[in-house]
């Protein structure tokens, strides 16, 4: 298991990295920051590419030369500007041409925005006003929008828009885009509620000939839900991620989605994966809402009439010609009665702590043949976190921290090329390969971190790693009617553990409190004294592999204690051999210095011989006083 260390890249000065291209057949990361468009290499990104800078320095120019400095600029006939640089010794031209942005991008650098390029169409959800009161689905040619009405877009929070690979049976004519917005079904709440939606136009669309001239025909939306226990209103969308097999039908990619709550009662964020079939189901063949008026107020139900036809919000081949009746009822009537479930019913993955904020998928073949969907997903405090599908439950196996500092990671790419990702902030951006093997010690440890993209050749390295130490026992004391706690740091997120007390189980009781990563002794008392022993327990393949994780003699405080630092049973005898020799060393020093007269034997210490002199350092007696 070998391991690649993470590579920075910042810019004094500079910050807001959060916009990412990767333009792979040139090896390049094209990164958007606050005022700064950078080239990175992406095989490293902490090196700027400028091979043009590079081969400039190469050829003995200094630093400052090889910079791109602008020599000639000029104004054509068509009111575009002509610009010519230096470019780091090799001069570049090229046309600039201004154009209009509203509608395209965003007024506000805090307000979220999407976008996408499908077939060199800009499609973007975005702001239209300096206010950011009219916020639209645009697409610039030919260019058509969404209307500015609350039952089509209301209050809306942009997150992502996606298109389908293309497809050989020509159904691959959709962009979907994903975002939350205060819903106008609801009024049984006191305050606005907000919730999460995917809308679906049609590429083809042109607009209506009269009604909604410039406007999406085929508009759609439909809610999506994510549930997770406990939470009282809905959990809104943050992040998308669109994974497709390439072997088969567009109908079986998936939409992976991170959810959080909309309220500061809970930290739970969770991740819901989404069918697209199950989604263009609801387009295709659900119930519409629509308002209808209940004494002084209008609520929306289930639309029970009679469709139109052809359906409102289905793709046509020429949108100019439906009747105005379809489109009337897609005017008034965008919002799907059907709410999008998740497979499976409730979230791949559930998580209390710092909230989740960007997702990237990526399928892997294992060692053994089996393919897994490996989840990595960054945090608002910095952290990138990797989670594998085991047996039907998803399971956290690494977490990293990007930053030294908490930053929130608010984007994340990855690059087949390289097999790196690619996480971004406002600090800066990190590059950080998908396995981290070296961290497992032995063929043992490779096993159980369970991670599909490592693997252990004994061949190779069966002699390269030490050999693990074995755990240690520690020495704690306890004062009766006071508390303990003995920790037991576990290797695994995929490990249960348990205790043991002089080789019996430990039982959860009032006393006893067996936590996720300790054990809490309470109201302690001479009956608890005693060698315990946190034990993990993991299954792989079906065999059983168990470890002892920590080891602790507890003792009433005044009895022998052993030192922080011994080693199990041998260590015990290996102790006891170093006090015999010690002591057997003291005995032969004694004995020497007893048999060349440097000590008094104890039977002449107190002998007095009257009328005699004797010499004390060099001085005589005084005699008795």
């Amino acid at each position: 298991c070998l391991r690649n260390d993470t590579r920075l890249f910042r810019e004094e000065g500079v910050s807001n990295y959060t916009i990412m291209l990767l333009q792979e057949d040139t090896k390049l990361l094209l990164l958007g920051a606050r005022e700064a468009l950078f080239a990175l290499d992406l095989e490293d990104i902490s090196k700027k590419q400028a091979s043009q800078e590079y081969d400039c320095k190469n050829k003995g120019k200094d630093l400052s030369e090889c910079k791109n400095y602008i020599k000639i600029l000029h104004k054509t006939e068509d009111n575009r500007m002509y610009v010519c640089g230096t470019n780091a010794f090799d001069p570049e031209c090229d046309y600039m041409t201004g154009e209009d942005g509203k509608g395209k991008c965003p007024f506000d650098p805090y307000q979220r925005h999407a976008s996408i390029m499908v077939d060199d169409n800009l499609y973007s959800a975005t702001s239209m006003n300096f206010l950011g009161s009219e916020l639209v689905l645009m697409r610039s040619s030919p260019p058509i929008r969404t209307e500015i009405k609350t039952s089509w877009l209301n209050e809306p929070n942009f997150i992502s828009l996606a298109q389908l690979p293309k497809s050989d049976w020509g159904d691959d004519d959709k962009v979907y885009l994903f975002f939350s917005e205060t819903a106008v079904e609801y009024d049984c709440y006191k305050k606005p509620v907000v919730v999460s939606r995917v809308a679906r136009v049609c590429k083809g669309d042109t607009g209506g000939r009269r009604t909604l001239q410039r406007k999406w025909t085929s508009f759609l939306k439909a809610r999506l839900e994510c549930p997770v226990l406990g939470s009282q209103l809905p959990n809104i969308i943050q992040n998308t991620y669109r994974w497709c097999d390439p072997q088969k039908h567009w109908s079986d990619c998936l939409f992976y989605a991170i959810f959080t709550p909309q309220s500061d009662t809970s930290d739970l964020s969770a991740v819901c994966a989404y069918s697209v079939f199950d989604i263009n189901r609801v387009f295709a063949e659900g119930q519409f809402k629509t308002l209808v008026p209940v004494e002084t107020s209008f609520i929306w139900v289930a639309y029970s009439g009679e469709v139109p036809d052809p359906r409102p919000g289905s793709c046509q081949t020429r949108s100019l010609d439906l009747p105005d009746q379809t489109l009337h009822f897609i005017r008034d009537r965008p919002l799907m009665e059907d709410i999008i479930q998740p497979i499976g019913e409730k979230p791949l993955l559930e998580r209390r702590g710092a909230a989740f904020t960007c997702i990237v998928v990526h399928q892997v073949e294992a060692a053994d043949g089996q393919k897994f969907h490996v989840m990595f997903i960054g945090t608002e405090d910095g952290t990138l976190l990797k989670a594998v599908n085991y047996v039907g439950e998803m399971f956290i196996i690494e977490q990293i921290q990007l930053f030294q500092s908490p930053e929130a990671i608010k984007v994340l790419r990855f690059s087949d090329v390289t097999g790196q990702l690619y996480a971004g902030s406002d600090y800066g951006v990190v590059q950080v390969p998908l396995a981290t093997c070296g961290r497992s010690l032995s063929c043992l440890d490779c096993i159980l971190a369970r991670d599909p993209y490592c693997g252990w050749d004994a061949t190779v390295f069966g002699q390269e790693i030490p050999t693990v130490a074995g755990t240690r026992m520690l020495g704690v004391w306890f004062m009766p009617g006071g508390s303990v706690k003995l920790a037991c740091p576990s290797s695994s997120n995929l490990a249960t553990t348990k205790w043991e007390v002089n080789g019996r189980l430990v039982a959860s009781s009032p006393r006893h409190e067996i936590l996720q990563d300790e054990l809490l002794i309470l109201n302690v008392s001479d009956s608890d004294a005693g060698r315990y022993r946190c034990l993990s327990m993991e299954r792989s393949k079906g065999d059983q592999y168990t470890a002892t994780v920590a080891e602790y003699q507890l003792s009433l405080k005044g009895e022998p204690r052993l030192p922080q630092a011994q080693r199990n049973g041998s260590s015990t005898v290996g102790l006891q051999v170093v006090i015999g020799l010690l002591v057997v060393s003291l005995v032969a020093l004694l004995a020497w210095n007893f048999y060349n007269g440097h000590l008094p034997l104890p039977w002449n210490c107190n002998k007095k011989q009257s009328g005699k002199s004797y010499e004390s350092n060099g001085q005589e007696d005084p005699g008795p006083l």
